[in-house]
């Protein structure tokens, strides 16, 4: 009877189209978003823990409900420390931004093709467009420190400008991993969002000599 029970429902729900949504799914509010600025200092964000706080100041600078806001950054192992991956620091999704447009339903859709991560969509804030190329200036490139698939590189090369604490003072060879907000670029690579090539250094000139602004991706987990 039990069964019998589950298969009517089933076929009553089937029929009439009925959608189940979850408040999770009901919630557009924003929970994704480029920063409008980065900290001024080239890659130094102050660390992974500095990188989060611009991001919780950015968000409430936009109007945005308190949470763990997080930056979409990984970090090498250093010091006998693990390497730390960028997406799973994210949470699980879904994520919108400014305007309540959806992003990526989770963490493998934010990391494929079916993504909704373009110019039009990786607003900042206060859901204002990020310059992108052709734009003056150009600030397509967001800092990632992350291969493809959201992982961290080895420590060697550096392409997390000492992860995320050498900038204009430093003199020390690095470079900072990052992705292009709009999806161009002059190679097959320079289509991908988190990881399109090196930066020239990490200064805040050579972020932006490159196309950049030491700006992050930053996402609500939940």
């Amino acid at each position: 009877m039990k069964t019998l029970y589950l298969s009517i429902i089933t076929v009553t729900v089937a029929v009439l189209g009925i959608t189940w949504v979850t408040a999770q799914d009901r919630d557009t509010s924003m929970s994704f978003f480029v920063t409008s600025a980065g900290p001024g200092n080239g890659a130094d964000l102050g660390g992974l823990k500095g990188a989060d706080a611009l991001c919780q100041k950015m968000a409430a600078a936009g109007g945005a409900a308190s949470g763990n806001w997080r930056a979409y950054l990984s970090v090498s192992a250093n010091d006998g420390k693990a390497a730390v991956n960028a997406r799973d620091r994210i949470g699980k999704g879904p994520w919108y931004n400014a305007k309540g447009v959806k992003i990526a339903d989770d963490v493998e859709n934010l990391h494929s093709d079916k993504n909704n991560l373009n110019k039009e969509t990786a607003l900042d804030e206060k859901g204002n467009r990020v310059n992108a190329r052709g734009d003056k200036p150009n600030k397509h490139d967001i800092l990632t420190g992350s291969k493809s698939d959201g992982t961290a590189y080895p420590a060697t090369p550096n392409l997390t400008c000492e992860n995320w604490t050498a900038g204009n003072s430093t003199k020390l060879p690095g470079a900072a991993q990052v992705g292009h907000h709009d999806r161009e670029g002059n190679s097959p690579e320079g289509v991908s969002w988190n990881s399109a090539h090196a930066s020239r250094g990490c200064g805040q000139e050579d972020l932006r000599s490159s196309g950049g602004d030491g700006l992050v991706y930053c996402f609500l987990g939940r």
